[in-house]
């Protein structure tokens, strides 16, 4: 069932990398994780016993689908996914020598697994399940396996290193992530090329490598999820945090929507864009980095609006209040700042005509945090949380 899901896995990825040909169909990069994938793909489906069965009894070649299976899945797909890297990581001219040297040595490699399968399979036997672990003790099948290995694992290597080098200095966070994501997934199989080496030393000592075969589809698994991740998240990556942005302010506005309200209902001139429905503009507040930011802006503008009713004296209490009950630091300014507003409004509500400023010690509790918007909306958070679980515990003991 593992290898059918990878399979699953490779073909996603197929289908959202394909999307971008039209646009990029020069960009060597992607050109590379394509064929990366397509092997991967049919390596995957090829380790589904009913499949490579098939495959041999249709061709009438024994063991031909574990041919496939590593040179799809181990030797062509780890050179591609390296010169995928390179080009995202090198210089153009840089990048197509390596991918250059890549590729002749992957050849090598498989040309001397190719003739080592042959020979092999000239000497009979039939065909095998487990190719590399039932052959293993036949010095063709162990010069395959080995070289396989190699190859294979040269690569993960390579990736691992490439990796943890460039990504440390990738300018683009995404690709940053991508890279190191990789890196694990590149493990993953690392350790499961040690796993299939150690079959031919298994095998010497009369230990049957079959004992901890679990570990093949484990370690599959593991490698191809996060080789997809990773070599796709710089695509994807970008559009993820735009989302992950979209979703976080509209949590704020939701947070923020009670003392916002509350301060427009006494101060509606603040209000730049009154909505004719205020539940819908809740619910679908449209653009919601616009409407946030105006809900701040708004916010601040009503509690200047508000300074002719705050009472320092209030300010004095509810501080000595707050610490008693344990609050320090920015918590107990926002609980400060939070009972200053409400015996505010309850005061505009008790006196709603114009009430001259009473100077600056009564604005104090309000003046602005920092410049920076991002402190800044924390920083109302902060205060609407404390004015909202003030508000409801009123609320419930009434």
């Amino acid at each position: 069932m593992v290898f059918p899901l990878c399979a699953a896995i490779c073909l996603l990825v197929l289908l959202y990398k394909v999307r971008d040909i039209r646009a990029y169909r020069r960009d060597p990069a992607l050109l590379a994780l394509l064929i990366a994938f397509s092997c991967k793909a049919v390596s995957f489906a090829l380790s589904t016993p009913s499949v490579s069965a098939v495959l041999d009894a249709r061709t009438g070649i024994s063991n031909l689908g574990a041919l496939g299976i590593h040179l799809f899945g181990g030797v062509a797909s780890s050179a591609a996914i390296l010169i995928a890297i390179a080009y995202w990581v090198y210089p153009p001219v840089e990048a197509r020598r390596k991918a250059f040297w890549r590729l002749v040595s992957s050849a090598l490699c498989a040309a001397v697994m190719l003739t080592m399968w042959l020979v092999a399979e000239s000497a009979g036997g039939g065909r095998a399940a487990h190719y590399l672990l039932e052959r293993a003790h036949q010095p063709p099948v162990a010069v395959y396996l080995l070289v396989y290995v190699t190859a294979f694992g040269s690569g993960m290597v390579e990736i691992i290193r490439l990796s943890r080098r460039f990504g440390r200095v990738a300018g683009r966070q995404w690709l940053r992530r991508g890279l190191y994501t990789t890196g694990i997934g590149a493990a993953a199989y690392l350790v499961y090329c040690i796993h299939r080496a150690s079959a031919v030393l298994a095998v010497q000592f009369g230990v049957d490598p079959m004992e901890w075969e679990l570990l093949t589809p484990l370690a599959n698994g593991i490698g191809i999820f996060f080789l997809a991740m990773g070599l796709t998240m710089p695509s994807w990556g970008p559009t993820a945090s735009e989302w992950h942005r979209k979703v976080h302010n509209f949590i704020s506005y939701q947070r923020l929507y009670a003392l916002w309200r509350a301060l427009t209902e006494v101060h509606p001139q603040v209000v730049l864009e009154p909505q004719h429905s205020a539940l819908l503009a809740r619910i679908m507040p449209g653009n919601i980095r616009y409407r946030l930011y105006r809900q701040v802006v708004e916010i601040q503008d009503g509690l200047l609006a508000l300074r002719p009713y705050m009472d320092p004296e209030i300010a004095a209490c509810a501080r000595e209040s707050a610490r008693q009950k344990g609050l320090s630091g920015e918590p107990l300014k926002a609980a400060v700042q939070a009972a200053v507003l409400r015996r505010a409004l309850r005061a505009k509500h008790a006196d709603p005509g114009p009430r001259a400023d009473e100077g600056p010690a009564a604005v104090e509790p309000y003046v602005s945090r920092s410049s920076d918007y991002g402190a800044e909306v924390a920083w109302l958070l902060s205060v609407a949380r404390a004015f909202s679980n003030r508000s409801s515990s009123r609320r419930s003991s009434s």
